[in-house]
């Protein structure tokens, strides 16, 4: 099983501030070292918090400078909100960023929730899920074939062909998140990758996993094909003191205990878990990556 780290872009609590560029590359190339799989990004434009703005870097941004400024980790968007850019161009940008990390990307994608950054910056907030349908129709065939002939209510893509294209000749994975009826719906029907959050232990996944089983053999898909994916949250008390947290919806505790969290996971037949850590700081990331080789056995 692949095991991910989250690499927060937005000002973070404790701190008062978000991290900067050398200390964004400091978390990166730390989990590149560990051993880790994969680094994601959230994809998120300002968040509104008792009528204050709490800031965020822009993903697409950060991610095409740690595809440059790394070597073997792969890379992907925790999921890229679909109403913030076009659905063709996102496919563009995804195959040129496949190319500056050496084939690295894996492409998550969602339907967006956040209202306050699509009011702040003039997006559509209406019909989320529908676009979203659309867009998969759009980007799916650009990252696999690099064509598209696409007329839809809310996307055009006229005769549209990527070139030049990424190094891999599959083209970048494509993720869906979302656990809403629907959105399971449209995962199994277009994704390689399906991914929940937030989760805690493996037993708060079972649920998910079953449901989607259910949508794949609806779809008359095998559900073999399509790789699981899962956010967990994960807290460390003792280096960020927060409230108590429900021991099934977060997960907690020493190495040992999270090297059999990662087994329960991988038992579900998760292919892919990555960590949204508190604090998501060195500290936190070496208390992850003790775990990991536990889990891994070294």
């Amino acid at each position: 099983m692949k095991i991910g780290f989250v690499i927060m872009l937005v000002e973070i609590r404790g701190l008062g501030r978000a991290l900067r560029f050398k200390e964004i590359l400091r978390l990166a190339k730390k989990a590149e070292a560990a051993g880790l799989n994969s680094i994601w990004l959230y994809d998120h434009l300002l968040y509104k918090e008792d009528g204050r703005t709490i800031g965020i870097w822009e993903c697409w941004s950060m991610l095409s400078a740690l595809a440059a400024t790394t070597k073997r980790i792969e890379l992907g968007t925790l999921v890229c909100c679909n109403s913030f850019r076009n659905p063709a161009l996102l496919a563009k940008m995804a195959h040129t960023v496949d190319e500056i990390s050496g084939g690295r990307l894996i492409l998550g994608l969602g339907a967006g929730w956040n209202e306050p950054e699509y009011r702040a910056f003039g997006l559509p907030f209406d019909h989320r899920v529908d676009r979203l349908e659309e867009a998969l129709q759009v980007v799916g065939p650009l990252l696999k074939q690099g064509k598209v002939d696409f007329h839809g209510k809310y996307y055009q893509a006229a005769d549209c062909e990527i070139t030049p294209r990424g190094p891999r000749a599959g083209g970048v994975p494509l993720m869906v998140g979302g656990t809403g009826p629907r959105l399971v719906s449209l995962a199994a029907r277009y994704a390689d990758l399906w991914n929940v959050a937030y989760t805690g232990a493996p037993a708060t996944y079972a649920p998910w996993r079953e449901k989607m089983l259910a949508a794949c053999r609806d779809l008359g898909r095998d559900p073999a094909t399509l790789g699981l994916t899962a956010l967990a949250e994960l807290r460390f008390p003792d280096l960020f003191p927060m409230e108590p947290p429900d021991e099934e919806a977060v997960l907690t505790g020493d190495a040992q205990q999270l090297a059999a969290a990662l087994r329960g996971y991988e038992q579900l037949g998760v292919q892919h878990i990555m960590f949204h850590i508190v604090p998501a700081n060195p500290r936190g990331l070496a208390r992850l990556a003790e775990a990991v080789r536990m889990y891994r056995g070294g």
